[in-house]
């Protein structure tokens, strides 16, 4: 059974939701979470279908279903809020980008998203393979237990915190690290997910934020490149220099917090005040969340 680990952090009635990438998990998106809360915020943070569990849960998923968990998460922040900003880490800013391109939104802020796994970590024969492998193992329905396993430095530059990720990971705590590999099977949903965000990116009017790392070891930021100049909103890019993939928990994440935050101050309503809210079933508040390896 997959236990949710979705939270809610009330504020005003500017909501941000923040939304993980593949095998990921929300621990992804709280250091951020508390930041933006911090500064007023009501933050929700989605745990997206088939996640924090087993490799089989996770292949039993299909992209669709992660932007349904997306579309409720919205839907349960926006009768908290007046306004709603979307934000994603990696495949989850492929989902924040698919969620603007179909429903109205303030903002949208995308943090490293990947369409395709092409940084300086990833093996050449997977960048030629992948493409051709990765439909015939959907079609066939076959390996559904193969991943391509992580390794070093799983997207992270800060060695110390790479470390503490990495034994979360071989320990199996999916909920706190996530899993270790992405399924054969999942990637795949990722290729589909990408075709049909690419061809619409050009639907997406709300301003857009694009931060990705200049050495992002798992996505080259050619990937924001093509937000970038596919959107038709007003948009900012922004390159890092001392992080890798995850650049909301590494050695950048203050300039990450710093941008997004400036980028919500400039597009929100100012008559977002404090009011009266609830906290969404199932999600927990700032009181309740446990303590996470990734802080």
């Amino acid at each position: 059974m997959i236990h949710d680990h979705s939270f809610f952090l009330p504020g005003n009635r500017t909501g941000i939701l923040l939304i993980h990438g593949l095998t990921g998990t929300p621990n992804e998106m709280r250091g951020i979470a508390r930041r933006f809360h911090q500064a007023g915020y009501s933050v929700y943070g989605v745990q997206l279908a088939g996640h924090c569990g087993q490799v089989e849960d996770l292949v039993n998923s299909r992209w669709q279903d992660w932007f349904e968990s997306v579309k409720q998460a919205a839907d349960t922040l926006k009768a908290q809020t007046d306004e709603i900003y979307v934000a994603g880490l990696s495949m989850g800013a492929l989902l924040a980008l698919k969620y603007a391109s179909t429903y109205p939104v303030a903002g949208v802020i995308a943090y490293s998203p990947t369409f395709q796994y092409d940084g300086w970590s990833i093996p050449r024969w997977s960048k030629v393979l992948a493409p051709i492998l990765l439909p015939s193992v959907h079609y066939l329905n076959i390996f559904k237990s193969k991943t391509f396993d992580e390794a070093e430095p799983y997207g992270i530059k800060n060695k110390a915190l790479r470390a503490r990720i990495a034994h979360s990971m071989q320990n199996c705590d999916s909920s706190e690290a996530g899993l270790p590999g992405n399924p054969w099977h999942s990637l795949y949903q990722l290729q589909c997910l990408s075709r049909d965000v690419r061809k619409n990116l050009s639907k997406i009017h709300s301003p857009c934020l694009l931060l990705h790392a200049y050495d992002d070891d798992i996505s080259h930021r050619k990937n924001s490149q093509l937000v970038y100049d596919s959107v038709s909103g007003v948009k900012r890019m922004v390159l890092l220099h001392n992080s890798y993939h995850m650049i909301t928990i590494d050695n950048d994440r203050e300039q990450v917090i710093d941008e997004s935050i400036d980028f919500i101050q400039q597009y929100q309503r100012k008559d977002t005040s404090l009011s009266g809210y609830t906290i969404p079933p199932h999600a927990h508040s700032l009181g309740q969340m446990k303590a996470d390896v990734l802080q």
